[in-house]
């Protein structure tokens, strides 16, 4: 049964928006691109191939003494392009020639938000503690890992904690439909001016809805979903989704022989062995008949 049967009127509208950052959105830059074009015009050029969406194309700038001149007119001085530089965590759409950091104030939470660059995709910064695996990987392989963790994604699929979109959009290009729960709008928000992250609003396999995911999966009915993909927030920050109440209403909603990923952190952490210790104690203890480590993936398995 698709997910719009299953919720019927009380789910909402697919969210809408453009599939890439398309001509006229504002130019985005990190430091990544900021220290190239730093580079480029100490070596005297006059013109340079950049990203101007974090990484997914290229476009060419003009450098000038007075700064970089932008495809749609935009004039960033040097000055403003050093403050992007200089800046790790952040990253910046430019509007009106002057750099405007991607952050935001969670409304449900009180979370400090931000988009934060990496060597890839950029990752969701929440109080400091990237929601992505950044040391020796980026956040689009990070979530490749723990898609083939999960053995793959078919059927209806449930994806626990929306995010940027990433475990949605590539798990809804091979499952029948995704529903995605997210319980904070700023993440959404940010997400929006993310170019990596267009298509969780523009593929119509995907479902988004904004909510509190216990709330959300209490409403579903008994075995629906083939799959859950469960890639909480840290315990600090969301142990309710850790919980054995939680497990208790994912396996009720699964189909018998379904799978639930649960990325738990580095199993090889002293606060990462900790707590894979409990969450497999209370998949098992909420009916789940085997919890396969998958290290890989810094996550577990647990089938139905």
């Amino acid at each position: 049964m698709p997910v719009r049967e299953v919720f019927g009127s009380d789910l909402p509208k697919r969210l809408d928006g453009p599939p890439v950052a398309p001509l006229g959105e504002p130019p985005l830059l990190s430091y990544v691109q900021a220290r190239s074009l730093l580079e480029q015009f100490r070596q005297g050029k006059s013109e340079a191939e950049v990203s101007l969406d974090l990484g997914l194309s290229t476009a060419r700038v003009l450098l000038r003494p007075e700064g970089v001149i932008l495809p749609d007119g935009q004039n960033l001085d040097w000055d403003c392009v050093k403050q992007i530089a200089e800046s790790e965590k952040v990253c910046y759409r430019v509007e009106q020639n002057r750099p405007h950091p991607i952050r935001a104030m969670g409304q449900h939470s009180n979370w400090i938000l931000s988009l934060m660059p990496t060597s890839g995709a950029p990752t969701l910064l929440v109080n400091g503690l990237p929601m992505h695996r950044i040391k020796d990987i980026e956040p689009w392989e990070d979530t490749r890992r723990k898609l083939r963790a999960a053995g793959g994604a078919q059927g209806l699929v449930l994806d626990t904690a929306t995010g940027l979109g990433y475990t949605a959009i590539l798990a809804a290009r091979t499952a029948q439909e995704v529903l995605t729960v997210e319980i904070e709008a700023a993440v959404l928000k940010i997400a929006r001016q993310n170019p990596w992250s267009m298509e969780l609003f523009t593929n119509p396999r995907i479902r988004s809805l904004l909510g509190d995911s216990l709330e959300v999966i209490r409403k579903l009915p008994d075995g629906q979903f083939s799959l859950i993909l469960h890639d909480p927030p840290t315990f600090q920050l969301a142990g309710e989704l850790y919980s054995a109440e939680f497990y208790r209403e994912c396996f009720r909603v699964l189909r018998p022989n379904g799978r639930m990923f649960h990325y738990v952190g580095d199993p090889q952490s002293k606060l990462g062995a900790g707590i894979l210790r409990g969450v497999t104690r209370r998949l098992l203890e909420a009916g789940f008949r085997q919890v396969i480590r998958k290290p890989q993936a810094f996550g577990v398995l647990a089938i139905k």
